[in-house]
C-alpha cells in the first residue's frame, strides 16, 4: 500500500528564517452567520455575539465577532503559504491580544512574522517554529495578534527553498 500525497505548499522548517515576513494573499470578508455558527457551534452563548438589542446597549453598538472565530481565521488564512502539508503539528498559542473590535463585514488581511525557529532536540527530521500572526482590517487597524508554535517538517533532501520576503 502506498502511501496517501499531500498537498505541500507550505514552508520547510529550512525555508523559515526570523525576520521573514510573509504578506497572506488570501483575504476574508466576515459574515453574521459566520459569528452566529461559530458562537452556537461553541457553545458560547454570550449575548455580546449573538443578541443585536443587546449588542446595541454597549460602546459597541453591535455585535462583535467571537475572539475565537477571528484568532481562527488569522491562522487559517496563514496555511497556505506557510504550513499546508510541511506542519507535523501545532504545538502552541500565546499571546493572543485583540486591540481593536472585528464586526461583521470587515475585510481581515494577515501578515506573519518569522519570530523564532530552532531544531528539535528529539526529531532531528523537524524544527520548532514560533509564527507572529497580526490581522488587520479594511481600515488597516490591527484587531489580532496571536503568536502559534509549530512542529515543521525539514525539507526532503534537495526540497529547501530560500524565499527573501522581508
Amino acid at each position: 500500500m502506498t502511501s496517501p500525497t499531500r498537498p505541500i505548499s507550505g514552508r520547510w522548517f529550512d525555508d523559515l528564517a526570523v525576520g521573514t515576513i510573509v504578506q497572506h494573499v488570501n483575504r476574508r470578508t466576515v459574515t453574521e452567520t459566520d459569528n452566529v455558527l461559530f458562537s452556537t457551534m461553541t457553545m458560547n452563548p454570550a449575548p455580546l455575539h449573538l443578541d443585536a438589542e443587546y449588542a446595541a446597549q454597549t460602546e459597541f453598538k453591535r455585535p462583535l465577532m467571537n475572539s475565537m472565530f477571528t484568532v481562527a481565521l488569522v491562522v487559517g488564512i496563514s496555511v497556505p503559504e506557510l504550513t499546508l502539508g510541511t506542519i507535523v503539528a501545532q504545538l502552541g498559542l500565546s499571546e493572543a491580544e485583540f486591540p481593536a473590535p472585528v464586526f461583521a463585514g470587515d475585510t481581515i488581511r494577515v501578515e506573519t512574522e518569522i519570530v523564532s525557529t530552532r531544531p528539535s532536540s528529539t526529531r532531528p527530521d523537524t524544527g520548532l517554529v514560533v509564527f507572529e500572526h497580526r490581522a488587520f482590517n479594511q481600515n488597516d487597524t490591527l484587531v489580532c495578534k496571536v503568536r502559534r508554535t509549530g512542529l515543521m517538517h525539514r525539507a526532503p533532501s534537495g526540497q529547501a527553498q530560500e524565499r527573501g520576503e522581508a
